[in-house]
């Protein structure tokens, strides 16, 4: 029995040292999914918070976001601006960390030429805040269609359980920051 608990014990050991799987993702990783996943179902009103002239048409809008379609290793967020439906954040789990990618669509449900692009955590972020730099589909996808400037984007996303969550953009000449209040949920 001693030697079937120190074996185990050793085993343990000798998997701590060799370090995470490539499969594992980092305990922040896996609360900020966790986070996400708690307000599954829920819809929040949100506001931009920067004041770039850019963001003015967004800013004169309700905003939406509606916490949906969850499972361990992916949360759709829908978010709506106005009457456009047309956008959703997907945030998944991959085998080296957590991927954004924007699915955008028409009215009618067909693809935006601008669909599908993000990209993927660099580092562990925290269980409050991940990053997203901009991967390389996406760079070739801006600048296929007319959209070279965003090929430096980093989004981020955030959440502060029981306060706020916030999305964001951020490049060179260029912030937009959307906060979510998490205290006052929507009603269908």
């Amino acid at each position: 029995m001693k030697i079937a608990s120190l074996s185990a014990a050793a085993a343990l050991l000798f998997a701590s040292l060799a370090g995470p799987s490539i499969a594992q993702t980092p305990a922040s990783q896996d609360a900020f999914m966790a986070s996400l996943a708690a307000l599954c179902g829920q819809r929040f009103e949100g506001r931009v918070v920067t004041t770039d002239a850019a963001d003015a048409e967004f800013a004169s809008q309700r905003l939406l976001m509606h916490v949906r379609d969850c499972s361990a290793d992916e949360v759709r967020i829908p978010f709506t601006v106005g009457a456009d439906r047309s956008r959703t954040w997907v945030v998944t789990r991959t085998d080296a960390g957590l991927r954004l990618k924007h699915d955008h669509r028409h009215d009618d449900g067909s693809t935006h030429v601008l669909h599908w692009y993000g990209g993927d955590t660099a580092n562990a972020g925290t269980a409050e805040r991940q990053e997203f730099p901009v991967d390389a589909e996406s760079i070739a996808l801006f600048n296929a269609n007319d959209a070279a400037v965003s090929t430096t984007n980093v989004w981020a996303m955030e959440v502060h359980p029981y306060r706020m969550f916030a999305y964001e953009l951020r490049r060179p000449n260029r912030h937009f920051r959307v906060e979510f209040d998490l205290t006052k949920p929507v009603a269908e």
